[in-house]
């Protein structure tokens, strides 16, 4: 068992503890190797490079406040070729694995990001078609609403000039009728002029006409010779 001291070489202890492990220990020998803890990454990182080497990591335990110890064993080339093997074929089978995730991630990606632009796309056209709909639905509405008035307004005019040509009827009718009645008034009162002038002439033609004479009562034809002759004398 050998025992070192590294605390010297702060957090760049990595390589030099390695060295130390293929040259200063025998297969099977017990090497403790001491070094600071700094922000503890040190304490993960060593472990991860005594795993790379092939070595035993037997302990991991804190010396102190400041410090950190590691036991390692140092095995035989031929186990430390087969867990080099198996670490590499770990290793290569966690980038294959990484690099499979990365793709199927980046494929993920490219799916949702293609679902993602075909649903926006879609979202626009049906937004658009919404729009256009409602735009549509607002001239048809508009449409309608002018016709509406359109038919509103002639109904109204018509209604109107209906009214207009039954009031002009009435009143022409009543104008007719006012001078139909005029002129009979007026051949009522020619006529009523003419039966008074006739009766004022033919008043006026009895008034005219001569007194009838009065019979004198004839004397007997004696007295009459008589009268006659006494006249004479």
């Amino acid at each position: 068992m050998k025992r070192y001291d590294l605390r010297h070489l702060h957090d760049d202890f990595y390589d030099r503890m390695v060295e130390l492990i293929d040259k200063g220990l025998k297969v099977g020998e017990v090497g403790i190797f001491l070094f600071e803890v700094g922000d503890f990454s040190s304490i993960q990182k060593s472990a991860d490079v005594i795993k790379e080497t092939g070595h035993d990591l037997m302990n991991s335990l804190k010396f102190n406040e400041v410090d950190w110890t590691i036991v390692v064993k140092k095995v035989d080339e031929a186990v430390r070729k087969e867990r080099a093997e198996k670490i590499a074929a770990a290793k290569a089978a966690a980038q294959k694995a990484a690099k499979e995730a990365e793709e199927a991630a980046a494929l993920k990606a490219e799916e949702e990001a293609k679902a993602k632009a075909e649903a926006e796309k879609k979202a626009a056209e049906e937004a658009k078609a919404k729009e256009e709909a409602e735009k549509a639905a607002a001239e048809k509405a508009a449409k309608e609403a002018e016709e509406a008035a359109k038919a509103e307004a002639e109904k109204k005019a018509a209604e109107e000039a209906a009214k207009k040509a039954e009031e002009e009827a009435k009143a022409k009718e009543a104008a007719a009728k006012a001078e139909a009645e005029k002129k009979a008034a007026e051949e009522a009162k020619a006529k009523a002029d003419a039966e008074k002038a006739a009766a004022e002439a033919e008043k006026e033609k009895e008034t005219a006409k001569p007194a009838p004479k009065k019979q004198t009562a004839r004397k007997p034809a004696g007295k009459r010779n008589t009268a006659r002759k006494t006249k004479a004398k």
